[in-house]
């Protein structure tokens, strides 16, 4: 991983329900990355929940996208 590259983690199966529970959402809501992103880590599979932490004027920024 590049230095200036986001930081990409596949989500566990217990944290993607606590996940999809406080937003009160599905996964097909989420929006998309492709399983072919170079950014993805190898294990990540199609229907998978990655979280991306990005940092701001130092503050850090989290995105979710389910893998397609």
């Amino acid at each position: 991983m590049h230095k200036l590259q986001s930081k990409h983690v596949k989500l566990k199966e217990k944290e993607v329900l606590e996940l999809l529970d406080k937003f009160n959402l599905s996964k097909s809501q989420l929006p998309k990355i492709l399983s072919s992103d170079p950014a993805l880590a190898e294990e990540c599979v199609v229907g998978d929940i990655v979280k991306i932490e990005r940092k701001d004027d130092d503050k850090p920024v989290v995105y979710y996208r389910v893998v397609v």
